[in-house]
């Protein structure tokens, strides 16, 4: 296990390369994505994992990275953590970083897909007040379908859509999990859909299905 100081040199050499990449224009423009960070020098996503990737898995050194108030540092740390050595107790770490879509996705495909409570993560965090966990754990259980239980899924998602009745994430991430899950349960999805309470996130999400349907 690395020490702080150890962790602390890794880093700003992690940041001296990433800022080599930085572009003041995205920078600007991410401000669509919501809550935003101390230090932002707008790298491509794909940048900050190629450049991650060179580095070896490291579940301490990802979260020391995680904790930076640096866009760049956290998303790199979410490709860096130990998808094996996440468990229920470390939920509340990983979603305290969750400020903005960007993480959420982010997170959804480099970590929370890959952990194996991620039934655990999406009952859970359905009940949070903030969408952003509902946006992250759905889009990472519609990645890891192999191992997303179909009455969780069903369950989570009934609640996070009656719980924002008009908000475009929620929409995007159910959808993004029914799809997931009519692959192996179109009747049940097409069921779950009618189930549904009125409301505009409901609406958004019986319109992408109607077609989506169709094509599974």
């Amino acid at each position: 296990m690395a020490d702080n100081a150890s962790n602390t040199s890794r880093m700003l050499a992690l940041l001296a390369e990433l800022r080599r990449e930085m572009n003041g224009v995205a920078a600007d423009a991410m401000r669509s994505y919501g809550g935003q960070y101390g230090v932002n020098y707008g790298v491509a996503a794909h940048t900050i994992r190629e450049k991650a990737s060179a580095i070896p898995h490291d579940h301490e050194f990802a979260e020391y990275l995680y904790k930076q108030d640096v866009r760049e540092l956290r998303i790199a740390g979410l490709w860096i953590a130990e998808p094996e050595r996440v468990t229920v107790d470390d939920l509340p770490f990983w979603v305290a970083g969750i400020i903005n879509s960007e993480v959420a996705e982010q997170a959804a495909l480099a970590l929370f897909s890959h952990v194996e409570c991620i039934n655990e993560m999406l009952s859970e965090w359905s009940h949070s007040t903030n969408v952003l966990p509902c946006y992250a754990a759905m889009l990472a259980a519609a990645r890891n379908n192999e191992h997303t239980d179909p009455d969780t899924a069903f369950g989570s998602l009934f609640r996070i859509v009656r719980n924002f009745p008009d908000n475009r994430l929620a929409g995007q991430g159910a959808v993004a999990l029914l799809v997931s899950v009519a692959a192996s349960d179109r009747d049940g999805v097409a069921r779950m859909i009618e189930s549904l309470p009125d409301s505009p996130t409901a609406a958004y999400v019986r319109d992408e299905m109607s077609w989506r349907l169709e094509t599974i």
